[in-house]
């Protein structure tokens, strides 16, 4: 398994069994996923740069978790919508575009997953586009290690499409892409916002993350994936509504993707229950 410092042998997610386990059976060919991932995250430069993209964010900005943490649960989150859309029989489109194969689809989305953040080193904003220059120089020493020169090529640029589309206003072309985009958003419990809330911070991020208890990915009845949201105040909806239906939308998966928020402590009985 990945651990919460991008190491393997622990766990990075919420505590709801979707953390990415290699020895699991999954529905997609995982042997270069497992091998790929196992060098990713052991790999020192990026280890440094999940340590150091949280500077700007945190220390420096007061926002929420961008840091190994982050990451970790966003690429189990990744892993985990892929797999439950593998499962539904959800055409992907990247890799195949490309001429590679369905084994490098997981591949993408990890590499994606773990490096989305990396420009956070630069600036907290606009950091999806200062990504591109950093994780591309990562991505020119790490692939070759896989892939030969053409299929390095096409895993970059892969790569690089889905980083770019998770938090700017450029739209996924890639199934791919579109997982990466909706994964980010999935980490929105509060744990997230742990460090900004202990240091002072009360904004509607950080106050609307204490709200959200538990995030869950399982088989819809009638969809490929049910997310469901535990709040336990009516401040989480900002975290639902603004965020997480925001990047759901023009994501390639909005058809696939059923997202149902319920708070479990409200008195006022304001808000019981969303559903997206």
């Amino acid at each position: 398994m990945v651990t919460d410092d991008a190491g393997p042998e622990s766990t990075s997610g919420s505590g709801d069994g979707h953390t990415y386990d290699p020895d699991a059976d999954h529905a997609f060919p995982d042997e270069k996923l497992n091998r790929v991932l196992l060098a990713l995250v052991e790999d020192p430069e990026v280890r440094t740069y999940l340590d150091a993209q949280n500077v700007n964010a945190v220390t420096r900005k007061g926002y929420n978790d961008h840091g190994s943490k982050h990451i970790g649960i966003v690429r189990d989150h990744a892993l985990r919508l892929y797999e439950l859309l593998k499962r539904a029989g959800v055409a992907f489109n990247g890799a195949t575009d490309q001429g590679l194969s369905e084994a490098d689809e997981p591949v993408i989305v990890a590499l994606a997953a773990t490096l989305h953040d990396v420009g956070h080193v630069v600036h907290r904003d606009r950091h999806a586009y200062y990504s591109i220059p950093l994780a591309a120089d990562i991505l020119d020493r790490f692939l070759p290690e896989f892939y030969d020169t053409e299929a390095a090529v096409r895993m970059k640029g892969e790569t690089l499409h889905a980083i770019l589309c998770h938090h700017t206003a450029e739209d996924p072309l890639t199934r791919e892409a579109g997982v990466i985009r909706v994964a980010d958003a999935l980490d929105m419990e509060r744990g997230r916002s742990r460090i900004p809330y202990e240091k002072g911070g009360r904004g509607i991020n950080t106050l609307s993350s204490q709200a959200i208890r538990d995030v869950t990915l399982q088989e819809g009845d009638d969809t490929a994936v049910l997310v469901e949201i535990e709040m336990v105040n009516a401040a989480g909806v900002y975290q639902v509504d603004n965020l997480l239906k925001a990047k759901l939308r023009d994501s390639t998966l909005e058809d696939h993707v059923r997202i149902v928020a319920i708070n479990t402590k409200e008195e006022s009985g304001l808000v019981e229950r969303i559903e997206l």
